[in-house]
């Protein structure tokens, strides 16, 4: 699936780093275009592989290169009135050639949060592709005013958008982990999970052919009913036939002696099928109740001999049972390595403790500031009452 890349905020332009050095190690072909844009200088400037012409900085006239300081109301009026500097850069973008744009921003800040809803809403108007968001939400631990922001950006975000695509930082920090090592390593997590996701289907000149291809509708067609979305992974190592005398004694004791396998396909079935569960009952990009989701798609990687056709649709069918729905898609994407993994996407989940947790805080958050200005309104009427009545008295 070739994508357009958009980060936008220190979070969303690191990712997007990451996807371009994910695409490049396992020549996944998936990224057409890398765009970076903050309203801070120095995050545009730790960037290592979007290209510099575009790394977009705005907001100069407001911030002058420092960033909106976690305002993510500031971000988005700045996002609003520099969109042309953005789209100056996607015009450079080969666009007939994008299957879809994939918006990425932490929404726990200010330039992202703010800012990403307002690019979407922007792209929707001008292309056909479709447009998607992947929002990355932030840990509990990081402070009340980014968990503010999540829950004010969120509900916008999911309405631009054709998809929301979910990482939920709470879910994947390590206890004791530091701050920076902690989102390297998740930033890493997340560009594993979704760029194999994008890379499948795009099939280079020397690779094998899948059995059954997991093209760019399989994926637009699984996220179309819009709503939230969230992605399970889980893989295993084998022994394949590079894997030496190990492999070839392992081969050896499943055979006939006509020469002919006895379990092969009996145990990659099986090993695919057990991915699949564990892929979905496991740890999801954002933890929901998987029967709440009303699409999905299961996705076999791994060297193209050790992938089984029956597996996948045991998965899938499985996959259709847990969650009642029967837009169920699957497909194999062979590559190369001794790991053999399964992509499970669950598309417009509705039962997300998370999600609740945070409109919930966005909502009470309301209440107080409206309660404060009330009570601020009220203070100074009582302080210009009083002053005038000592301008009476003098």
């Amino acid at each position: 699936m070739k994508l357009a890349l958009i980060g936008f905020g220190q979070a969303g332009g690191k990712v997007v780093d990451q996807f371009l050095a994910y695409d490049e190690r396992v020549d996944g072909g998936f990224v057409e275009a890398a765009i970076a844009v903050n309203t801070a200088t120095t995050d545009l400037q730790g960037l290592e592989r979007v290209p510099r012409s575009n790394r977009i900085l705005i907001g100069q006239a407001r911030v002058n290169g420092h960033g909106v300081g976690a305002d993510n109301e500031l971000g988005a009026e700045v996002a609003e009135a520099d969109i042309d500097e953005v789209q100056h850069a996607i015009d450079d973008v080969p666009t007939h050639e994008v299957d879809a744009f994939l918006v990425v921003a932490g929404m726990g800040g200010g330039s992202g949060s703010g800012g990403a809803p307002v690019l979407a809403r922007h792209l929707q108007r001008i292309y056909t592709q479709p447009v998607y968001g992947l929002g990355i939400l932030p840990a509990t631990d990081e402070g009340g005013l980014y968990t503010l922001n999540a829950g004010r950006s969120f509900r916008t975000f999911v309405r631009e958008v054709d998809n929301l695509l979910v990482f939920d930082n709470d879910a994947w920090r390590s206890a004791g982990e530091s701050v920076e090592g902690g989102y390297d390593r998740i930033n890493r997590e997340i560009v594993e999970r979704f760029g194999l996701l994008f890379a499948a289907g795009e099939v280079g000149s020397g690779d094998a052919v899948a059995e059954s291809v997991v093209d760019s509708s399989e994926i637009i067609n699984t996220l179309s009913g819009g709503g939230v979305s969230t992605i399970g992974y889980a893989t295993e190592t084998v022994e394949t036939s590079a894997s030496g005398l190990l492999s070839s004694l392992s081969s050896s004791k499943g055979s006939k002696h006509d020469g002919t396998d006895l379990d092969t396909d009996g145990a990659a079935t099986n090993r695919l099928t057990s991915l699949v569960r564990k892929a979905t009952l496991g740890r999801l990009t954002l933890p929901c109740d998987v029967s709440s989701a009303d699409r999905g798609l299961v996705v076999a990687s791994g060297p193209a001999e050790e992938l089984s056709r029956k597996g996948v649709e045991r998965g899938r069918t499985w996959l259709e049972e847990e969650t009642g729905s029967m837009e169920i898609r699957g497909g194999d994407y062979p590559t190369g390595g001794d790991e053999v993994g399964a992509i499970v996407l669950l598309s417009g989940v509705t039962d997300v403790p998370r999600i609740d947790r945070l409109q919930q805080v966005a909502v009470e958050a309301k209440e107080t500031t409206e309660d404060v200005r009330t009570r601020s309104q009220e203070g100074t009427a009582a302080l210009v009452d009083t002053s005038g009545e000592l301008d009476a008295l003098f």
